[in-house]
């Protein structure tokens, strides 16, 4: 009889070791095959990873804003823990209900959430391009007399008074070293007319 644990053949009466050489095959479709399968289960520490994983997706959906929470395809579940966050004040509490968010979190589809992640990211990432490019029009405008033409050719629907007399005070404050309230404004300004 061979216990297929350590390679060892057991007698009832004598026990002497029989070392056996792994993948010998020891008899066709017994149970004392000992061929090594790619499905082990996963250890302790990668199970232990991939929870503090979904912790922190849990955590990253949790100080989302609820107008964009709202658009990630959450179970009902997730949802009510997402919400009783809010209410735990204790840090022990919210780190056991963090690790709860974590189990809640093996039942969601996170492929989704994932996707639903990258699509509000990129939607970010765009929106903070644009203000970047409004900015480097308000600095022109504020730096260079050119550049006020062409964009009130290219936005005819502009305050033009008020976009002169902010491009005045923004170059004023700027000179005089004043905080940039002028400046905020124009961006305001531009803002509301380009649209975004």
């Amino acid at each position: 009889m061979m216990n297929p644990c350590v390679g060892v053949r057991v007698h009832t009466d004598i026990l002497r070791p029989s070392f056996v050489a792994w993948g010998n095959n020891m008899g066709k479709g017994s149970d004392n095959d000992m061929a090594f399968e790619d499905d082990a289960p996963p250890s302790k520490s990668q199970l232990k990873r991939e929870m503090q994983e979904l912790q922190a997706l849990g955590e990253r959906i949790i100080a989302l804003d609820p107008a964009v929470r709202a658009r990630l395809p959450l179970s009902d579940d997730m949802r009510d823990a997402v919400e009783e966050t809010g209410r735990i004040r204790s840090h022990e509490g919210r780190r056991r209900h963090m690790q709860y968010v974590g189990k809640v979190m093996r039942k969601e589809d996170r492929e989704a959430i994932r996707a639903a992640f990258e699509e509000i990211d990129q939607e970010h990432a765009q929106r903070n391009a644009a203000f970047h490019r409004l900015e480097q029009l308000r600095d022109r405008l504020i730096d260079d007399d050119a550049a006020l033409e062409p964009f009130i050719e290219a936005h005819p629907q502009v305050d033009r008074q008020a976009l002169r007399q902010l491009i005045r005070n923004a170059r004023s404050e700027k000179q005089r070293g004043k905080p940039p309230a002028s400046s905020r404004k124009l961006f305001q300004l531009i803002r509301d007319t380009v649209g975004l």
